[in-house]
């Protein structure tokens, strides 16, 4: 097993690596299978590892893809533009017209932008 720390390969079977000490397995409280030290549910029984895995493990169903994303500020830039009398004019036209009329104004929209 290879410490995730320091890169030392150990042998087989040690709970700690021999050059930095870093745990590298963890037993399961359920079930006590050897786990890698970083992880977070069991690989025999999905059971919680840590503190943090059961919490998320409890909580409501979509909680454990955003607990486990980091907050990010950006600054962006937001342009929202209203076709005036789109709907009109599109009832009136063929689907492909339509598509035509459009693409050719997002060309327009996209070279305004990127100046």
């Amino acid at each position: 097993m290879t410490c995730a720390t320091c890169g030392t390969v150990n042998e087989a079977g040690r709970k700690f690596c021999i050059e930095c000490g870093t745990r590298l397995v963890i037993a399961c409280p359920s079930c006590g299978t050897a786990n890698p030290a970083d992880g977070k549910f069991c690989g025999e029984c999905g059971g919680a590892l840590t503190d943090t895995a059961a919490a998320i493990a409890t909580a409501a169903p979509g909680a454990s893809r955003a607990a486990s994303q980091v907050a990010e500020r950006r600054l962006v830039t937001v342009l929202f533009a209203d076709l005036v009398g789109f709907t009109t004019i599109s009832e009136k036209r063929d689907a492909e017209d339509v598509r035509e009329l459009l693409d050719r104004y997002f060309a327009g929209c996209r070279e305004i932008v990127g100046r």
